[in-house]
């Protein structure tokens, strides 16, 4: 390491006096023109990362479903994961290291993660759409090449493609080809597979309007539209030409307002989804012939996606394990269709993607989502192993039949990570095939009326929970207090947890009715105002 390299470099990115900020589950987030040196830095912990697991790692810089004007960072780990939680500690340290501190904090990271600086190191970089991005992930590739790293610069991508190009490079072209050509090739040709072993696709089922929350994913769909341009019809909304980032529009806005996106034009019964500024998310709607808008989030995506994994499990007549992974916010109804209804287990949870991802990693056939949209399906190495080998040597045909469309599934699933490109492929790959359309799919359950809402309190630390966030252990009495007014309505439930990043508690209720769910997270919202220290004046219904 040069320290007078680093000394000359860093200047050029000084840290803002009294900034200090967090890596959580998204890495970095903040207001882009407050993350220069983070990036900065970020550049010298992905060599850093590189040569600790002699593997490449990936950097991408987004801020997701955030305004415009924030940016953010996160670095994806060799099989296009997210970062060990161990390096997450490193991260936020380095980021609020004052620059004099700068070399013995990356020298305390060497020691703790027996680091070679010696070895070679490569890092794979990507960004979004932000006017900031350009500018940052140049500030990246700064920090990469202080400390001696080699670097590949895939320019604009969709966050989960940077996590596929990551797991191809680690699996030595096992898991696709590094490049962009190579996730269109991957990807469309098993579409069109499965699109081919369905019977029944009219005309106006090919139909599917996309709004692209004015983000990288109107980019990059229409790179790849040419690849199954026949079979899927796909419209682009929002496509980043006229209007700003993730205003009034994506999958964020759509779930958190339960109304369409600005934008696009809806008609009676058309299927329509939501990407969200950086592709990681989708969900769907439409709007009945009386106006009303049906949202279908990822409890229902999961569910779907179940449906199709478990007929065809059942025909290969193999012993899979599958399971479905959700969180707290999954609606009642789902986790009860689930299991009463599809009899597939059901595990809960704490929030975040880290950790249904790796409760997922423990079935033949792991299918997670949140309801925001964010979600996949894993399948074990022995799982695909046997598929792959049943699709050459099985000698009935229903079964072969079977087994080479849980191949084209696993080809056309993104593992990484959750991916609307991906994902909108699965579910218009799944309707053609069981002839479902958007009203049938949405019919499987009735979602329970619930109700979000957020208390700021003094300090979010007071509250600590069990149970998956399920229940809350501090302050004293709180748990009683929600048991005693969940037990007031039918059909309900309610929880409490800390936000991860700011002095709120997050309160989720849900009820037979819309009146119940709203007047017992109400009345929720009054017991942590009054027994977590509260801010300001107490919450009005």
């Amino acid at each position: 390491m040069d320290p007078e390299a680093l000394r000359k470099f860093s200047a050029l990115h000084p840290k803002p006096a009294g900034l200090s900020l967090q890596y959580g589950t998204a890495g970095f987030r903040t207001r882009a023109e407050r993350l220069d040196h983070v990036v900065f830095r970020m550049g010298l912990l992905g060599v850093l990362r590189s040569k600790a697991v002699a593997a490449t790692i990936g950097i991408m810089v987004t801020a997701s479903h955030n305004p415009e004007e924030d940016n953010g960072v996160k670095l994806v780990d060799p099989l296009g994961e997210m970062l060990h939680p161990s390096w997450e500690e490193y991260a936020t340290r380095l980021a609020n290291a004052e620059e004099q501190e700068l070399q013995e904090v990356i020298t305390e990271i060497c020691q703790k993660a027996a680091v070679n600086l010696h070895k070679d190191a490569s890092v794979f970089i990507g960004r979004d759409t932000r006017p900031s991005s350009k500018k940052l992930s140049q500030s990246v590739i700064d920090g990469i090449q202080v400390l001696g790293g080699q670097y590949h610069d895939y320019g604009l991508v969709t966050t989960p493609q940077l996590h596929y190009m990551v797991c191809c490079q680690n699996t030595q072209g096992q898991y696709g080809k590094a490049t962009l050509e190579g996730y269109y090739e991957k990807l469309s040709k098993a579409f069109m597979e499965l699109i081919k072993q369905s019977h029944c696709s009219g005309e106006s089922q090919r139909h599917l309007k996309i709004d692209c929350a004015n983000g990288i994913g109107a980019l990059k769909l229409s790179e790849m539209k040419p690849y199954f341009a026949q079979e899927l019809l796909i419209h682009i909304y929002n496509d980043g030409t006229k209007e700003k980032l993730n205003h009034l529009c994506g999958a964020d806005f759509v779930k958190v307002h339960q109304k369409p996106p600005g934008g696009l034009d809806m008609k009676p019964n058309e299927r329509c989804c939501s990407f969200d500024g950086d592709a990681d998310r989708i969900v769907y709607y439409y709007k009945d012939t009386a106006g009303h808008f049906h949202l279908i989030d990822g409890d229902k995506i999961a569910t779907l996606i179940s449906i199709f994994l478990k007929e065809l499990l059942a025909k290969v007549k193999h012993n899979f394990k599958m399971a479905v992974v959700q969180t707290a916010y999954a609606n009642g109804n789902s986790t009860r269709y689930l299991q009463e209804t599809l009899k597939v287990p059901v595990h809960c949870v704490k929030t975040g993607v880290k950790h249904l991802h790796h409760k997922a990693q423990e079935f033949d056939v792991g299918v997670y989502f949140e309801a925001n949209g964010h979600g996949t399906v894993l399948f074990s190495k022995a799982a695909e192993t046997k598929i792959r080998q049943l699709v050459k040597e099985e000698k009935d045909d229903e079964k072969r039949e079977a087994a080479k469309m849980l191949e084209n599934m696993i080809d056309l699933i993104n593992q990484t990570v959750g991916d609307a490109v991906s994902d909108m492929l699965v579910i218009e790959a799944i309707l053609a095939l069981k002839g479902l359309s958007v009203q049938q799919w949405d019919a499987l359950y009735t979602d329970l009326p619930n109700r979000l809402l957020k208390v700021q309190v003094a300090d979010r630390r007071v509250i600590d929970t069990t149970d998956a966030e399920r229940r809350a252990l501090t302050p004293p009495g709180l748990q009683e207090k929600i048991d005693a007014l969940v037990k007031k309505y039918k059909l309900s439930r309610a929880f409490v947890r800390p936000s991860g990043t700011e002095d709120v508690v997050r309160i989720y209720a849900e009820a037979d009715t819309q009146e119940n769910a709203d007047a017992l997270a109400h009345e929720v919202s009054l017991a942590v105002f009054h027994l977590a220290g509260g801010k300001g004046a107490p919450p009005q219904p």
